[in-house]
């Protein structure tokens, strides 16, 4: 994924309303920007620390950017635009870079499925049945560790995607959790289960229900993201 101008610079002065950020570009201009994070963003931010941002010049837009990838405490760089993730993960699907999903023969994107209400980000098509995707960005770091976590806050709707998906490998359909750990500097992925102790043992049940689970990291830079790398998950 390319950004198209690259991603301009500036420091965080605060972030509010969870969609908001104000920032100071290198050029002194002080602008509010959209923050398309509706987590706590934990670690992945502090104030003055640097961000990149990319500019609209749509009159209709009611702010003029969105923020992309911020400099995390920990001197990482975390893509905190979760609408990122889907992209990222259909770009390397379609690439055949997550080699565990490749061959398929159709693609859906937000499949209705499940008892709960819910719409799998992906469904595959293989000659010998469907596989539903679920997708998670991860961002959520700590110092002097190179193992990422999910969630950064607590995720009901995460866990309804974990029953969901388990339910479906009980009756035989191949399901897939995969993480996308949009967090330079990492070699693996486990549960927070520190901060939502729910969610970690509804992935050991998915786990043991036969849901895979999967972890690709991306590299970041402001001119583009890419996953480049399957990561480890840890139990």
């Amino acid at each position: 994924m390319r950004f198209d101008p690259p991603l301009e610079e500036g420091r965080l002065l605060r972030r509010y309303k969870r969609f908001l950020a104000d920032i100071e570009t290198a050029s002194g201009e002080q602008m509010t920007i959209h923050c398309a994070n509706t987590g706590s963003m934990l670690n992945c931010m502090s104030e003055g620390c640097r961000v990149w941002f990319s500019r609209s010049n749509d009159p209709k837009r009611k702010l003029p950017g969105s923020w992309e990838i911020s400099e995390t405490p920990q001197g990482r760089l975390a893509c905190i635009n979760t609408a990122r993730a889907n992209a990222l993960v259909e770009e390397a699907l379609r690439a055949g870079l997550i080699t565990e999903l490749a061959g398929f023969t159709a693609f859906k994107r937000e499949v209705p499925y499940g008892v709960e209400n819910s719409r799998a980000d992906f469904r595959l098509e293989y000659p010998d049945g469907p596989v539903f995707v679920e997708v998670k960005s991860v961002t959520l770091g700590f110092a002097d560790s190179d193992v990422a976590a999910f969630p950064d806050a607590v995720t009901q709707r995460g866990a309804k995607h974990l029953r969901e998906l388990a339910a479906l490998a009980r009756a035989g359909v191949r399901t897939v959790q995969l993480y996308c750990v949009n967090l330079s500097g990492i070699r693996a992925v486990r549960a927070a289960e520190e901060i939502d102790p729910a969610y970690a043992a509804g992935l050991r049940e998915a786990k043991a229900a036969g849901v895979e689970v999967l972890a690709y990291g991306a590299e970041l830079s402001p001119e583009g993201i890419a996953l480049v790398r399957r990561l480890e998950v840890l139990a």
